[in-house]
């Protein structure tokens, strides 16, 4: 099927026919919704690459999460990357753009080979060589707020310390006064501010807090270091804990019961999840939410208006998090 075959079953020139399927072109509605119809009855699929390669770029953009790079890891398997993923790649299809998801270990040579107009890098390093390349090459980058001022550099961020500082305040309203934090350990933005963060709150506040970091990803590392410090039983250990990591409500709730802490009796809980299981657990767990749904679409539209709309300005945007409240944190009545 030839281009000049669907122009004459429309009754349009071969240029009209053209100028609808690539989107261009000063046409009606209605005169382009005809030819697109038209092409689409026939069986007429313009080339793809061609098209691509005529535009100088092949509206793609690269995915890649960054923590823990040293340790290959599939972090599609955590509820939050999967949504922020997920979302990603909807909104960038939703202003023709695909997304690809690429391995947070790769060697760095491998992705300058990779045809990609910009890239999302979730949970950089410091300095993230990732990051520099892109950025030396003149791909735009949408990440945290290290990039910000950057030409090419484009951020989203949450107040993770405010949001740190809500929870720590919660628990210690709810009577807390040993609590105990879990949380990875990198260098990512999010674990920076969160330990500044409760530093801040511990020197202002008269109730203890420890922090305890986890050095490998993955469910199973997290729940042996939660079953490490509830391991002493109720009334040894902290009575509130609030972990940072992505790791399952409902295990969490297994591990606190298999050392024989009631939740919230004796010990109050609060994770950050994505985990909708959550809410159906007994009791309900309280959960701090990230909102990577708000986080994907402000971060790809900022680089569908850099690529599509001409965007030049280093710019940013803040998203709100929030702290769903529920049995798991709140003590029970005398």
């Amino acid at each position: 099927m030839r281009l000049i075959d669907v122009a004459r079953e429309a009754g349009l020139s071969k240029t009209t026919i053209s100028a609808a399927l690539n989107g261009t072109g000063r046409l009606s509605d209605d005169v382009r919704a005809h030819a697109r119809e038209t092409a689409f009855r026939m069986g007429y699929r313009p080339n793809a690459t061609a098209r691509l390669l005529r535009a100088g770029h092949a509206r793609l953009i690269g995915f890649a999460v960054r923590e823990y790079v040293d340790k290959p890891w599939a972090y599609t398997e955590l509820p939050y990357f999967t949504r922020l993923a997920n979302a990603s790649a909807d909104v960038a299809l939703e202003h023709g753009h695909a997304l690809v998801l690429l391995p947070n270990h790769a060697p760095r040579e491998e992705w300058a080979d990779l045809p990609l107009d910009a890239i999302c890098v979730v949970d950089p390093e410091v300095d993230d060589p990732l990051v520099e390349d892109f950025l030396a090459a003149g791909i735009p980058v949408v990440t945290d707020r290290r990039v910000e001022g950057r030409a090419g550099g484009y951020w989203v961020e949450t107040d993770y310390a405010a949001a740190v500082r809500e929870v720590l305040d919660h628990l210690a309203g709810q009577g807390a006064r040993d609590i105990a934090l879990v949380m990875a350990a990198s260098d990512a933005l999010y674990t920076r501010n969160a330990l500044l963060a409760q530093a801040d709150w511990s020197a202002r506040h008269d109730i203890r807090t420890r922090v305890v970091q986890v050095d490998t990803p993955g469910y199973a590392s997290n729940l042996e270091a939660i079953g490490d410090l509830l391991a002493p039983g109720p009334g040894e250990g902290p009575d509130a804990l609030f972990v940072l990591t992505e790791v399952s409500p409902p295990l969490v709730l297994e591990v606190a019961r298999r050392h024989g802490h009631r939740v919230p009796d004796d010990l109050l809980l609060v994770c950050a999840s994505e985990d909708g299981l959550a809410e159906h657990t007994a009791p309900p767990v309280t959960t701090l939410s990230v909102q990577p749904n708000l986080i994907a679409d402000a971060g790809i539209r900022l680089l569908v208006e850099v690529l599509d709309q001409g965007l030049t300005d280093p710019r940013g945007v803040e998203v709100p998090t929030r702290l769903e409240i529920r049995k798991s944190s709140q003590r029970a009545p005398a």
